[in-house]
Formats: C-alpha cells, sequence, structure tokens
C-alpha cells in the first residue's frame, strides 16, 4: 500500500505542475499511510476557506469546554453597541455562521465597492467596516433554515470567537488548534522567515498575484498552511485525533444542516458523495487571489487528500479523483456517528 498510496500521489502532483506557473503540493492519507509529492514540505501557501476548517474546529472546542454554546446568539459575542439582525423572529445563532445558515450576505456591507477593482479586495474589512455594516445588513432569510454561503459569516464567526476569548483570530487558532495537533506553520501573519517560505501566488495565464490580507474576516480566508500542517489535520480528522480534539472534532462531523439530497453542510465541511460512487466525504475548497486548495477526507476509509496550489488553475476534481482512487485501494469502511441537526 504505501508505494501505491505514493504512485497515486506522485502522479496527481506531476499532472497538476506539468501545465502551469507556480508550484502545487499533493498530500493523502491512507489508514497509517502517508505520501507528499510537489513543492518542498516547508512551503507556505494561502489556503482561502479552508480556514473555515478551522474557525468552525474552534467554535467547537470552545463549545466542549463550555466557554460557548452552538446555539448561543451571536449578539452575546459582539460590543453591546451592535446590534446583530434577526429575520422572523429567529437570531442567528453560532452554529448559524459555521454551517452558512444565518441568512447573511456573502460579503460585508461596503466591502464590494471598495475591493472590486482591488489586486487585496478585503484589505480593507477593518473591524469597523464588519460592525458597521452588520448593523444595515437585512438577513437574506429566516436564521437556520436556508443554506447560503457567507464569507461574512464565517469572517464574523472567527472575530466574535476571538473577542469573546480576549484575544485576535491569529492567537485564538494557535492555542485551540495547532497547539493540541503540534502544528507550527498555521497562521494569517507570516514572520520574516515565513514569509521568505511563501510559494509566489499565479494567476491562470501564470501571471504573479499579490497576497491577501483578510483583515477582520481572517476567519473567512485569512490561514497560511503548509503541507505537513495540514496532513496532520486530515489525520486528526480520520482518527484517531489527540484526546483534547477527539470531541470536537466528533461534533463538527454529526452537527449537519441538509442541503439537498445529495449534501450537507456542517461546521466547515460539506459532505457529499465522491462523484459516480456512494462514498460519503467532507470537503472544503479554497481561493484567494493567486492560490486554489483543497481539504476533503473520508473518515469511514480513513482516508484523506490535501492539494495546495500556488495558480488559480482548480484541484478540486483532480483532489476528489485522487481520494476515489485510494478509497478504492484500500480496505471497507468502518462505521461512523449519525449526524445531528444544527
Amino acid at each position: 500500500m504505501p508505494s501505491l498510496l505514493d504512485g497515486l500521489v506522485r502522479r496527481t502532483a506531476e499532472r497538476l505542475g506539468a501545465r502551469q506557473r507556480g508550484v502545487v503540493a499533493v498530500g493523502a492519507v491512507s489508514g497509517g499511510q502517508s505520501a507528499l509529492h510537489g513543492a518542498d514540505p516547508g512551503t507556505l501557501f494561502e489556503i482561502g476557506s479552508v480556514t473555515k476548517t478551522f474557525t468552525a474546529l474552534a467554535l467547537a472546542q470552545l463549545t466542549v469546554r463550555g466557554a460557548v454554546g452552538l446555539d448561543q446568539p451571536l449578539r452575546d459575542l459582539l460590543p453591546r453597541d451592535i446590534t446583530a439582525p434577526e429575520r422572523g423572529g429567529e437570531v442567528i445563532k453560532l452554529a448559524h455562521l459555521a454551517c452558512h445558515t444565518s441568512g447573511l450576505p456573502r460579503l460585508p456591507k461596503g466591502l464590494l465597492a471598495r475591493g472590486l477593482f482591488r489586486s487585496n479586495p478585503y484589505a480593507g474589512c477593518t473591524s469597523e467596516l464588519l460592525l458597521d455594516g452588520l448593523r444595515r445588513t437585512r438577513l437574506r432569510s429566516v436564521p437556520g433554515t436556508r443554506f447560503r454561503y457567507s464569507n461574512l459569516g464565517a469572517g464574523l464567526l472567527g472575530f466574535a470567537l476571538a473577542r469573546h476569548t480576549g484575544t485576535d483570530y491569529d492567537t485564538l487558532i494557535q492555542a485551540e488548534i495547532c497547539r493540541p495537533l503540534g502544528v507550527t506553520d498555521t497562521r494569517v501573519a507570516l514572520d520574516p522567515g515565513r514569509t521568505a517560505r511563501l510559494a509566489v501566488g499565479h494567476s491562470r495565464t501564470g501571471r504573479p498575484r499579490p497576497p491577501w490580507h483578510l483583515a477582520a474576516l481572517a476567519g473567512a480566508g485569512g490561514l497560511h498552511s503548509t503541507m505537513p500542517d495540514l496532513l496532520t489535520l486530515a489525520r486528526a480528522q480520520i482518527g484517531p485525533a489527540p484526546e483534547e480534539l477527539a470531541e470536537a472534532i466528533t461534533l463538527t462531523h454529526t452537527t449537519a444542516h441538509r442541503i439537498n439530497a445529495r449534501a450537507a453542510i456542517h461546521p466547515g465541511w460539506i459532505s457529499a458523495n465522491l462523484p459516480r460512487s456512494q462514498h460519503r466525504i467532507l470537503f472544503h475548497t479554497g481561493g484567494t487571489g493567486g492560490y486554489r486548495s483543497l481539504l476533503a477526507i473520508a473518515p469511514e476509509h480513513r482516508a484523506a487528500v490535501v492539494i495546495l496550489n500556488a495558480n488559480t488553475r482548480p484541484v478540486d476534481r483532480p483532489g476528489l479523483n485522487l481520494l476515489a482512487q485510494i478509497i478504492g485501494s484500500g480496505p471497507g469502511p468502518d462505521p461512523v456517528p449519525a449526524a445531528t441537526g444544527a
């Protein structure tokens, strides 16, 4: 199995890297084995919305400890002079933010006009702009009833959790996830040494693209990471997990809101069957101005795939194809806990 897994990962990395400018890293886990190919393991990438997996896991960690609750209203974690929007007599709860069922729009009010034509479109999203826009925001649906993907909601969740714990988002993720996992390169702000290891992002046509800074919306997509760090997270997700994270990971897997007959949304994840199969997976993709990413796990099969690309060419299809090949080459599934409503 190690040589088979290594060959599958190597071929995927070669195919992705052959037709583009910008480095790519491909990694996978199957049972107790792992493989990675492509960019040097120390290379950092912007991981975009894969950040939301970390934000949701931090929420779950704080929930397990009793510091917050999934059903706790967002307004409890905001400054007293900030009124969170409501609709149909329902308030926005923390689980709604993690599962994109808050009814909030995709972006903060006022951000689109400021950042639409900029190479770093979220940089102007200060906490003041975020909270001032929230006062003037009208919900698109009753909280808890409908899936509407929202960077605003995920960013607000990260902002509110950090504020509630008396810290910033970067420090929150270090304390709640990175240190328990034993990873050291996953963070928002990069020191000079890590900046030197950041891959240059590229457009799909090969033009270098500047880094993004998500400011107060860091919880929606502001993290950088490496292949070894994300493979460590993937191993924890498919088990066994470090003791201090196990209950929180289970909570993110078993809390769910049905999107349609084929897919559900979980805190930090989307679950669906792999194309042309009955294998259920959890995954999240990410994208910034010069990067694309994928983290996909199959807990029943103890398999996972990570792709980090310093180019905006999509990586979800080759990544899911790789995961399907790994599952097809491995043992049968293990039982998994049933999902509960969000």
